[in-house]
C-alpha cells in the first residue's frame, strides 16, 4: 500500500489553512492544561460559533428543532455538543468522541510538608507516565480549591513568565551509579515524587515548620485558602510553559496534553464546520473524562451521562406520542448511530523501530489514522470494527481527498492500549477509532504533525456530513 505525505499534497491555500488551524489549536492547549479548563475552553468556543445550553430548554421544556446547537456540561469535566438534524433521532445520530483528561500529577488530600527545611506538596499519579520523564522540569499548579461554604477559587500558577514554577527534583549523578542499574520503572517510587514548592521560613516565627508556616500564609494571603481547605482541593501538577512550533521547518507541534485533546479540539471543529444547513442526521461531539483511568467515575464514558443527554433529547424533539415505548426509542437512537472514536495514535519512531511493525503503524503527516482495532495481546479489550464500517469509511474520506492512514499501536506482543469505542459499542452502534499520530505518546511534551491535526478535521467533517 502506497502512503501519502500530506505535505507534498497542499497548495498554497492549503498551507494557509494549515496555519490558521494550528494557531487555534495551540491557544486551545494552553488555555485548557486540566479537564475543567479544556471543557470550559470547548464551551467558550462553542458559544462564540452559536451553540447554547440545553439546560435552557430542559428547564423552559422548549421543544427543540432542526438546525438547533446545542450542548451540555456535566460537572465541568465532560461536555457533549449536538447539531439537531431534520430526521428522528431514533434513526441514529453521527457522533465523534474523544476524552479530554491527560496524564499528571495530582495533589493528594493532605499534601502539604516540611522535610529539611524545604516544603513539598504530596503527589499521585494519574494515567500511564514514565516517572523519570517528571523530574527536572518546570511545572505548574493548576486547579480549584472549593470551601466548606461552597465558595471556590481557581488556580493557576506556573504559566506566565513573571510566575513561580515548580519541580520534582533529580538525584545528581555523582551518586547516581546504583539508581542506574536500576529498572527503569524502579528509578523512582511514586511516593518519592513531591513537588517542591519553597525553602524560605518566616523570620518572626519560632519552633518548627517555619518554612511551611511561611507557604501557608501565602496561600491565605494570596487566595485566601486554608490548609484544612485542601481536603476538597483538586489541583493538578502539569508540565509549565505554551505549546510551541516544533522543527526547523515548523511542522510539528510539541505540547503538553495531546492525547487527547488534539482529537477533542479537532472534533469540535470539525461539528462547528459540518455546518447546518441539509443536515438530515443529528451530529454529535462528545468530549468526557478519565479515560487515561479505565473510563470509570461519574464524568467518565462508563457513566450514564451521554445515554440521559440523549434521553433529555428524545423529549425535547418529541412532536407528538408515536407510541413506541420511550425506552425502545432511546436505544434504537444509540443502535443506529455512527462513531468515530477519536483517540490518538503511536506514531512510527525509527528511534525505537523494533516496538513497531512498519507496515501497520502510524506516520506523521500520513494523515488521519483509523484503528480498526486496540486493545493489547489477542485483541483483549479491544473493540473491533466491521469491515462494512470500514468500506464506508473508506469511500468517504476518498470522496472528500482526506489523507489517510490505518495502523496497530505497536507490534503485537509490545503492549497495546484501549479507549472509549467499546463502551460506546455496547449500544449495538457501528464503533471504530481513528485519530492523530503522537510521537512520545503521555511524555510530558508530545509531539504531533500540524498537517495530521488538519486532515484530522477535514476526515471528521467528512463523516459529519455523511448525515447530510
Amino acid at each position: 500500500m502506497k502512503r501519502r505525505n500530506a505535505w507534498k499534497e497542499y497548495k498554497k491555500k492549503d498551507m494557509a489553512a494549515v496555519e490558521e488551524l494550528s494557531v487555534l489549536y495551540r491557544r486551545f492547549l494552553d488555555a485548557g492544561k486540566t479537564e475543567r479548563e479544556c471543557i470550559r475552553e470547548a464551551i467558550r468556543f462553542a458559544e462564540e460559533n452559536g451553540y447554547r445550553n440545553l439546560e435552557t430548554w430542559i428547564k423552559t421544556r422548549t421543544k427543540l428543532k432542526e438546525g438547533d446547537c446545542v450542548y451540555l456540561s456535566h460537572m465541568e469535566k465532560s461536555a457533549v455538543f449536538f447539531q439537531i438534524g431534520e430526521r428522528p433521532l431514533e434513526e441514529g445520530m453521527y457522533i465523534v468522541g474523544s476524552h479530554v483528561d491527560s496524564p499528571r500529577m495530582d495533589i493528594k488530600q493532605i499534601p502539604c510538608y516540611e522535610e529539611a527545611e524545604q516544603v513539598y506538596l504530596d503527589t499521585h499519579y494519574y494515567g500511564g507516565v514514565k516517572k523519570y520523564q517528571w523530574l527536572s522540569l518546570p511545572l505548574a499548579l493548576h486547579g480549584v480549591v472549593i470551601r466548606k461554604d461552597g465558595s471556590r477559587t481557581e488556580i493557576r500558577i506556573g504559566e506566565q513568565e513573571k510566575e513561580p514554577v515548580f519541580v520534582i527534583a533529580d538525584l545528581l549523578p555523582h551518586l547516581g551509579r546504583e539508581k542506574n542499574e536500576q529498572k527503569v520503572k524502579d528509578f523512582i517510587v511514586a511516593e518519592k515524587m513531591d513537588v517542591l514548592i519553597g525553602n524560605q521560613p518566616l523570620p518572626e516565627e519560632n519552633g518548627t515548620e517555619n518554612v511551611k508556616k511561611h507557604i501557608l500564609r501565602i496561600l491565605y494571603d494570596r487566595y485566601q485558602i486554608q490548609e484544612e481547605d485542601l481536603l476538597s482541593a483538586e489541583l493538578e501538577i502539569v508540565p509549565a510553559g505554551r505549546a510551541r512550533e516544533c522543527g526547523l521547518d515548523r511542522s510539528m507541534i510539541l505540547a503538553y496534553g495531546q492525547d487527547d485533546r488534539s482529537c477533542a479540539f479537532a472534533s469540535l471543529k470539525a461539528l462547528i464546520d459540518s455546518g447546518i444547513p441539509g443536515r438530515t442526521k443529528t451530529g454529535c461531539c462528545l468530549l468526557v473524562d478519565k479515560e487515561e483511568t479505565g473510563s470509570n467515575g461519574a464524568t467518565g464514558m462508563k457513566s450514564r451521562f451521554f445515554e440521559n443527554t440523549v434521553a433529555e433529547l428524545l423529549v425535547l424533539l418529541e412532536k407528538k406520542q408515536s407510541g413506541v415505548p420511550f425506552e425502545v426509542r432511546l436505544r434504537r437512537s444509540l443502535a443506529n448511530s455512527k462513531m468515530l472514536s477519536a483517540d490518538v495514535s503511536a506514531a512510527f519512531d525509527p528511534m525505537y523501530e523494533i516496538y513497531f511493525e512498519k507496515k501497520n503503524s502510524a506516520y506523521l503527516a500520513n494523515g488521519l489514522v483509523f484503528n480498526k482495532y486496540s486493545g493489547s495481546g489477542g485483541k483483549t479489550g479491544a473493540n473491533d470494527a466491521n469491515p462494512e464500517f470500514m468500506a464506508q469509511l473508506r469511500r468517504i474520506m476518498e470522496e472528500q481527498d482526506v489523507v489517510y492512514q490505518t495502523a496497530e499501536l505497536g507490534g503485537v506482543d509490545q503492549g497495546g492500549g484501549g479507549t472509549i469505542a467499546y463502551i460506546m459499542a455496547r449500544y449495538g452502534m457501528e464503533v471504530i477509532d481513528c485519530g492523530i499520530a503522537v510521537l512520545g505518546m503521555h511524555a510530558p511534551w508530545e509531539v504531533t504533525s500540524k498537517a495530521d491535526l488538519y486532515e484530522a478535521v477535514k476526515g471528521y467533517t467528512a463523516f459529519y456530513r455523511w448525515g447530510q
